[in-house]
């Protein structure tokens, strides 16, 4: 089986410090898998409300996560900092990839890196649907240079 290989850019867009707090560990005594994803929910969370994501709300809006791959690359203990990092990329018409990475604050450290695939869902209509241009223009700015969106692409 192929192994999942996330490649990072060179710059992100966004960070956050989430501490790790006893919850968070499992019983092999650091992160638990599963609980990185809840922290990097809490990152994405933070990251929407710098772009405006109660826009979105406003007119029955969300975004929602499609799929998700994360190479676990070190562990992480009760106690540490992680510094979630996180920007916008590979822009479509309904969503984009956020990519993602997760460090310990104090070292360095990388403990995950990762993608979610983003798409814009319409609560009334129960399906997806394109994102609206203002978010996809506010997104595309925080993006860095090399991984914005061609106009055209936005709109696919």
């Amino acid at each position: 089986m192929t192994r999942i290989q996330i490649e990072l850019p060179e710059h992100f867009a966004f960070a956050t410090e989430i501490p790790l707090y006893f919850h968070h560990i499992n019983s092999g005594g650091h992160l638990d898998n599963a609980l990185l994803l809840s922290l990097v929910s809490e990152a994405r969370v933070r990251y929407f409300k710098t772009q405006g994501s109660q826009e979105l709300d406003a007119i029955g809006l969300i975004m929602i996560v499609a799929d998700a791959a994360v190479q676990y690359k070190s562990e992480a203990f009760y106690g540490e900092v992680m510094v979630v990092e996180m920007t916008p990329m590979h822009f479509h018409r309904k969503g984009f990839d956020l990519v993602y990475r997760m460090c310990d604050k104090a070292s360095g450290r990388e403990v995950a890196r990762g993608k979610s695939g983003m798409l814009c869902f319409d609560h009334g209509l129960r399906k997806t649907a394109p994102m609206p241009e203002s978010f996809v223009q506010r997104m595309a700015a925080t993006a860095v240079a090399d991984q914005r969106p061609p106009a055209e692409a936005a709109r696919r």
